[in-house]
C-alpha cells in the first residue's frame, strides 16, 4: 500500500549494508571527465562483491533489467518524485512493478556493465522528475544538472543521525 508520506519527508536508508563514509569518494558526484558518460552523475559505493543492497527509500520499482553501462540495474521511484538508480549489481532481487521498503534487499554489489574488471561497487544516483525538488540550480551545468540530486549529501546526512 502506498503511504500518504509519498510526497513528504522520509527516512533515507544507506543503500549498501555495512558501508562507511570511507566506502565512497566525497567528490565523485558530477565529476568531469568521466569516461563514456562524460559526467559522473552519482556516487560509487565500494564493497565486497555480493554485499546486500537495500532500497534507500520506500518506492515503486519502475525498472529492473540490464543496460550497457550500468549492467544489472534497478530504478525505484520514491518520495518527492525522485528516482533512485542502482547499477553494476551482481544480481537483482526485485522485478518491475514491485513496491519496496528501505528494509528490502533489492540486489547485491557487483561489477556488471562498464564496471567489469573494476573493483565491485554500487553506482548510486538520485534524479528528480520535478526539478523544484532538486533544491538547487547550477550556472555551469544549467538545465542538465537540475534533474539530479547530490547523493553524497544524503549519504553523509544518514551517517550523522
Amino acid at each position: 500500500m502506498i503511504s500518504i508520506n509519498w510526497f513528504w519527508p522520509h527516512r533515507f536508508q544507506l543503500p549498501v549494508l555495512g558501508m562507511s563514509e570511507k566506502s565512497y569518494d566525497q567528490k565523485s558526484y558530477w565529476y568531469y571527465p568521466w569516461g563514456k558518460s562524460v559526467t559522473h552523475k552519482g556516487v560509487d559505493i565500494f564493497a565486497k562483491k555480493g554485499t546486500p543492497v537495500v532500497s534507500a527509500v520506500p518506492g515503486f520499482v519502475v525498472y529492473s533489467g540490464k543496460n550497457d553501462m550500468g549492467g544489472e540495474v534497478i530504478l525505484v521511484l520514491g518520495p518527492k518524485m525522485r528516482t533512485y538508480y542502482y547499477a553494476h549489481l551482481k544480481k537483482r532481487n526485485v522485478g518491475m512493478g514491485r513496491w519496496v521498503t528501505s528494509q528490502d534487499t533489492i540486489g547485491w554489489v557487483g561489477d556488471s556493465g562498464n564496471a567489469k574488471g573494476k573493483p565491485p561497487h554500487l553506482h548510486f544516483s538520485i534524479s528528480t522528475l520535478v526539478p523544484i525538488f532538486s533544491n538547487r540550480t547550477n550556472e555551469i551545468q544549467g538545465d542538465r544538472k537540475i534533474w539530479y540530486v547530490n547523493p553524497t549529501k544524503q549519504l553523509n546526512k544518514a551517517f550523522s543521525r
